[in-house]
């Protein structure tokens, strides 16, 4: 693999415990594991609007890329080289934030996705939208992605979650359709998104898929 700009892990859930669940430490440890190891290191997401966060000894939320990076520095990442992206809530906001709060400003272009495989269709098809929009030919993203197991999940909870990422999937694809620049996609997001408009509200996921979260 050529040297990366930096690796970009989705966030996909935390423990009761405030550290990543199993299938999110794979797509870490599989991060740490590229060689040659990218310049930086991004874990994404702030949380999900599924379920309220777990707190910490001071009753403060944690934030999963918070707590993602702090694994990867555990894990002997140094600490200069890990950006969390600390916004987004659903993996659409993952792409889009990751944009403005790292990749534009430090203009990192070539960069490596890793989540799990039940993620990674939905993944592809988010971040090859998003990373392209308003983006002049000079300045275009080389994106690359790869999958990890579905580890630590059980058939049920996956075979929700593959049901629910079936039908993501499909509004993903419509919603490329008609938003064709950031500026759209930020209007987007603040009028219409269930995760980030004030008028509105996430849909109610099912316990299994939940499970997921």
């Amino acid at each position: 693999m050529a040297t990366l700009d930096a690796v970009l892990i989705p966030g996909g859930g935390l423990l009761p415990s405030g550290t990543p669940v199993p299938w999110v430490k794979a797509r870490l440890d599989r991060a740490i594991a590229l060689h040659p190891q990218p310049t930086y290191f991004i874990p994404l997401s702030a949380g999900t609007p599924h379920k309220p966060p777990p707190l910490d000894h001071h009753q403060f939320p944690i934030l999963e890329s918070v707590a993602a990076a702090e694994y990867l520095v555990s894990q002997g990442i140094a600490a200069p080289r890990v950006l969390p992206e600390t916004v987004s809530l659903d993996t659409i906001g993952n792409a889009y934030f990751a944009r403005l709060q790292h990749t534009d400003p430090l203009k990192l272009r070539r960069l490596h996705i890793i989540t799990s495989a039940f993620h990674l269709p939905r993944v592809e098809a988010v971040f090859n939208w998003v990373f392209d929009l308003s983006s002049h030919p000079m300045d275009a993203y080389t994106l690359t992605f790869e999958a990890v197991p579905n580890v630590g999940i059980s058939d049920g909870a996956l075979l929700a979650r593959y049901q629910k990422e079936q039908t993501s999937l499909k509004k993903v694809m419509e919603l490329r359709s008609h938003l064709t620049s950031l500026v759209q996609l930020h209007q987007w997001l603040y009028s219409s998104h269930e995760a980030y408009a004030i008028a509105r509200h996430p849909a109610r996921l099912t316990d299994s898929a939940l499970a997921t979260y």
